[in-house]
């Protein structure tokens, strides 16, 4: 084959799957870096892959589209896998791989290559991606043809290669960010009970030294999608960013989970998610005023199927496509404001508006007298309670 686009993060395996490529494909390397808001210096990464030998180097700028076109459509659904992953690299997957086949349909590649190991979830959402997109592409996966075992394998043969190492033992494990979160797994984290080290976090601060005095923030949506922080809009990255650093500094976001793996493993994971963490609470308290009861359940009993279709790799599937317009036709009416408090680690909501809000005062409240009348409560019940009634009477005419 003549040309492979490899995605490419400057990290240790993907340099050294590019020089492997070289040798054992004999083919063109042109690497592509996704920017997703990791903050990496950019120049240096262009720099190291172009002498570690790619032909080519694309840098593509996806933070918005990250945000607006992946983040928040599953904010909108309030997905969480196995109820407590926001899925920042989930989400993540999916839109690099989208990036390598249009890279690939430009440079007119037989093929595109990734990093992800035969262990994990990455694989499958990377491939699965393309295809969907573009079949006819043929996947080279590394880390499952090649005799290396161990990534002290990979180690040595940068070393001999002369690649730059950024894995070290003041850094035992292996980080991955974007603007959605950072995930720290492997190495010293493999053990479940060993407590991380606080020095390993990055986008917030130890909840115990959070600042003393709690700070009360306002979110605002319209039809669902974040648009504002404390009265200020912003477009999707900068509010995400933005929103990042003000929960950060309260350290909130933090999350310790062992997760069930596509391939049939457990694997431990270690996550920040500060704006995550808030918008996902926000947004759940407006739909609690702007949503019908059985709009509500339908969409939570929903959400894990949507959620294990993001997770397992099916962003780009029917289903998920077919879901995903259900659920942003119940965010028509989820437009208003929530307040928050933020305060050593915790986001607590304390105040809820909307124009389209079900929420009346004058049907709820036990001191005026609205649309409602109490006396009904009692049919209701009656026929509610019918079936027990039957169920018990034929129990006790049982020997």
């Amino acid at each position: 084959m003549s040309k492979i686009v490899l995605a490419y993060s400057g990290g240790l395996d993907t340099s050294v799957i590019l020089r492997w490529l070289l040798e054992n494909y004999r083919a063109e390397v042109v690497a592509l870096y996704v920017d997703l808001g990791q903050k990496e210096d950019l120049k240096k990464i262009r720099d190291k892959a172009l002498r570690t030998g790619a032909a080519k180097f694309y840098a593509k700028d996806c933070r918005e589209e990250f945000v607006r076109d992946f983040v928040f459509p599953a904010l909108r659904a309030n997905a969480r896998y196995e109820d407590a992953y926001l899925m920042g690299t989930s989400l993540a997957r999916p839109l690099i791989a989208k990036q390598m086949v249009e890279v690939a349909r430009r440079e007119r590649a037989e093929s595109v290559a990734h990093g992800a190991t035969g262990k994990g979830n990455d694989q499958v959402r990377f491939e699965l991606t393309c295809m969907a997109l573009e079949p006819k592409l043929k996947v080279i996966a590394p880390w499952r043809e090649w005799k290396f075992t161990s990534r002290h394998d990979l180690v040595a043969y940068a070393k001999r290669h002369k690649i730059p190492v950024p894995v070290t033992q003041a850094k035992p494990y292996s980080s991955d960010g974007n603007l959605m979160h950072i995930s720290y797994e492997g190495g010293i984290l493999e053990d479940p009970w060993r407590e991380p080290d606080e020095s390993m976090f990055q986008m917030t601060v130890a909840p115990e030294r959070a600042p003393g005095r709690p700070e009360t923030i306002t979110v605002s949506f319209r039809q669902g999608v974040p648009v504002a922080v404390n009265g200020k809009k912003l477009g999707p990255a900068k509010l995400l960013e933005h929103l990042n650093r003000l929960a950060g500094k309260h350290g909130i976001g933090r999350m310790d989970v062992v997760e069930s793996r596509f391939v049939g493993m457990k694997s431990r994971g270690v996550y920040e998610t500060p704006a995550g963490t808030v918008l996902h609470l926000a947004h759940r308290a407006l739909e609690t005023i702007t949503l019908d009861r059985e709009v509500i359940f339908l969409k939570d009993s929903l959400m894990p199927q949507y959620a294990r279709l993001i997770y397992f790799g099916f962003w780009f599937s029917p289903e998920r496509e077919a879901l995903q317009k259900l659920i942003d036709e119940t965010q028509k009416s989820v437009t208003g404001t929530v307040r928050l408090k933020l305060y050593k680690g915790g986001a607590r909501v304390t105040g809820r508006k909307s124009p389209r809000s079900l929420y009346r005062r004058d049907v709820v409240s036990f001191d005026r007298k609205g649309g409602y009348e109490q006396s009904d409560a009692t049919g209701f019940i009656r026929l509610q309670g019918l079936r027990l009634k039957i169920a018990s009477l034929s129990k006790s005419k049982r020997p």
